[in-house]
């Protein structure tokens, strides 16, 4: 069983955040891969049946999120942020974009990750803001190096969660407690409420 501390840091450096808002590191000069490369690189968490129409969002010449690709697909795909050293590409099924994209939008307005998941929460139980009924999934790539030439990644950490709104251990009799190897719940009885699948650290 993996520290909680341990996990607790690979979440904030995986999918369900950087999904939402990647953070974004100061930089004057990010380098914009070519909408090709960023669409290559932010679809490869998915499986290849679900690649060719995936909606990707990526990066312009501002450095500003944008429709790279339109797609009528499962997924929405996000490219790896330009002003974050670290590789990270992540895809979600599109029934959570409205959770999603809520969450940039109040991220953009300075609140933090505990404020933002209040905000959306209360937005939840008032139904202005509605998660999907069913399971959903998401992946995603952290870590390592992408290669734009042969589109193809070197060292990045695979991570797969499915939402299941409100889902706990009694619901569901997954565990709660941090696991490698194995499926757990986390955020256990919340709208965000997700099992895990980490498969290596």
């Amino acid at each position: 069983m993996l520290a909680r501390t341990t996990i607790a840091t690979l979440i904030l450096a995986g999918a369900p955040l950087a999904a939402q808002a990647p953070a974004a590191a100061a930089n004057a000069r990010p380098t914009i891969l070519p909408a090709e490369q960023q669409i290559a690189a932010a679809v490869l968490p998915i499986p290849a049946e679900f690649r060719p129409t995936a909606q990707v969002l990526g990066y312009g010449a501002d450095a500003k999120l944008t429709v790279l690709r339109p797609g009528a697909g499962a997924y929405v795909c996000l490219a790896s942020d330009p002003r974050v050293q670290r590789f990270h590409v992540a895809c979600y099924h599109r029934t959570l974009e409205v959770f999603m994209a809520r969450g940039r939008e109040l991220r953009a307005q300075g609140l933090k990750a505990e404020q933002v998941d209040s905000a959306r929460f209360a937005e939840i139980r008032s139904g202005k803001l509605v998660m999907p009924a069913g399971a959903t999934a998401l992946y995603s790539l952290t870590g390592g190096s992408f290669d734009p030439a042969t589109g193809t990644t070197t060292g990045a950490r695979p991570l797969f969660v499915v939402y299941i709104p409100n889902a706990t251990g009694e619901t569901t009799g997954l565990t709660e407690k941090p696991v490698q190897g194995a499926p757990w719940i986390m955020y256990p009885g919340t709208p965000k409420a997700h099992i895990m699948f980490v498969p290596t650290m």
